[in-house]
């Protein structure tokens, strides 16, 4: 089991405020990273006909081998980005023809990390994070925020959030 957390990033720019703050936070530690614009993942759909290129299984597979799973994606009107939605849709996937794969998910420990440009998350922002880990039984650890108006992150958040990743949450 690979002890590097594994950071799924979904921002519509590769140079994106949610990418700087991701390296800003493991710049020092070892991580294995997906950026979902660098891959195709097709849309849920409910016969499970998935055309290929489809990246969804070997994501899944990857996240398989990782004890922590951390989330990224910024704040589009008040919500996950549209790649971050979509990959979470297939999560259906696990729980219907998928079934095996989804339990596996069991006992894995998951983070959020938000970006985006008001003060505050804001209010739900987190619950389909936090219930998707829920529902799969994952453990889900909480979220950092980073808002973008300010010049510097946190760096009280941004220890604490390093502990949890150390599983000392």
């Amino acid at each position: 089991m690979n002890t590097r957390p594994l950071v799924i990033i979904g921002s519509a720019r590769k140079e994106s405020d949610t990418r700087k703050f991701v390296d800003r936070i493991f710049h020092a530690r070892d991580h294995t990273l997906i950026d979902l614009l660098d891959v195709q993942i097709n849309g849920f759909d409910y016969t499970h006909n998935y055309p290929a290129p489809d990246a969804y299984p070997a994501i899944v597979e990857e996240m398989l081998g990782h004890k922590m799973i951390v989330f990224a994606t910024p704040v589009y009107w008040y919500a996950m980005s549209a790649l971050m939605k979509t990959f979470f849709d297939r999560f259906s996937d696990l729980i219907t023809y998928r079934k095996t794969i989804g339990r596996s998910l069991k006992g894995k420990s998951t983070l959020l990390i938000a970006v985006g440009a008001d003060q505050y998350l804001p209010e739900g922002y987190e619950i389909p994070f936090k219930s998707t880990s829920e529902y799969l039984d994952m453990n889900y650890l909480g979220y950092i925020y980073h808002c973008t108006k300010d010049e510097l992150p946190d760096l009280q958040q941004i220890q604490d959030f390093i502990q949890k990743l150390n599983g000392n949450n």
